[in-house]
């Protein structure tokens, strides 16, 4: 005799939460493993469903569900400069990225990944902790670009080797691709790219080589450059295009979006040196289809 299961119902309660706004995929389990969220006034455990119907709470506060029964969703593209850090506060009053974004209501901004303290350039922050989780996985090989500026003698055999790739103390990595972007004398602009985001790896990776890292910006995330017009500290909104071309690195069908808003309040001169190219359109190539991923063997430029 053959015994019917009933299929789970809802959704599993961290996707929810993420979905909501309300933070990353990985930070809402760590937070319904902490015991500090409720479905309908019961402590939730991991593993547990709901659906859009349930009363959520966090901490004791209820959980708007508007924007994920809505399926919103918004990414805004933001340049950090240096100085600050990527925490949404910090005990020695040090100034955060979340310190200029636009304020909101029910949800709040998930960075897509981190630079630190003495990185500036590109950082996207995103109301759907889905995306936000699905572009941080390893899994995923979102590219990741950089211009840097090195100090020292920079030779092919070194070069070399950061293409092969080298071994560093949480594992190997190397550089995807390498392009040679001019400067003088010791002091030399490089654009890079990695498929992951782990702590300080383009920093790490040069000084495996006896190489110094004397300036590092963050010009493209997939398929999102750093607009020119975009000064340090200021934010612009991702359009509708730019959003669904991103969702579809990590396999998430496009959403609805609200109106665009953009902000333009200057508070930085921009980083001296190469800014807003990518290291294909340096050498004036077409950038690869963002549904593919690039190969490495038959990008390394540098000359």
């Amino acid at each position: 005799m053959t015994t019917e299961t009933t299929p789970p119902q809802g959704e599993k309660l961290q996707k929810i939460l993420a979905g909501a706004g309300i933070g990353s995929r990985r930070e809402m389990e760590r937070w319904i493993s902490e015991g500090r969220v409720s479905v309908n006034g019961e402590t939730a455990t991991l593993g547990d469903r709901a659906s859009a119907e349930d009363r959520i709470s966090v901490d004791g506060r209820p959980v708007k569900l508007d924007n994920y029964a809505s399926k919103v969703r918004r990414v805004i593209a933001y340049n950090k400069p240096e100085g600050e850090i990527c925490s949404r506060s910090d005990p020695e009053g040090r100034p955060t990225v979340f310190d200029r974004l636009p304020k909101l209501s029910g949800e709040r901004w998930i960075a897509i990944g981190r630079l630190d303290l003495n990185t500036s350039g590109l950082i996207l922050f995103t109301t759907d902790g889905e995306l936000a989780s699905r572009l941080m996985h390893p899994s995923h090989e979102i590219e990741r670009e950089y211009a840097v500026r090195v100090m020292g003698n920079v030779t092919e055999q070194k070069v070399k080797n950061l293409f092969e790739g080298v071994e560093l103390e949480d594992g190997p990595a190397r550089f995807t691709d390498i392009v040679d972007s001019g400067g003088a004398g010791i002091n030399r602009w490089f654009h890079v790219c990695i498929m992951e985001g782990r702590n300080r790896e383009v920093r790490r990776l040069w000084e495996s080589q006896e190489l110094t890292v004397s300036r590092l910006k963050r010009v493209r995330f997939a398929n999102v450059i750093i607009p020119d017009h975009l000064r340090m500290g200021q934010w612009e909104e991702l359009d509708k295009d730019a959003i669904d071309t991103l969702a579809a690195h990590v396999d998430l069908e496009p959403a609805p979006l609200p109106t665009v808003r953009k902000q333009a309040r200057t508070t930085h001169s921009g980083l001296k040196g190469p800014r807003g190219k990518t290291a294909a359109q340096s050498k004036g190539k077409k950038r690869p289809s963002p549904h593919k991923k690039s190969s490495p063997h038959k990008r390394n430029r540098f000359s």
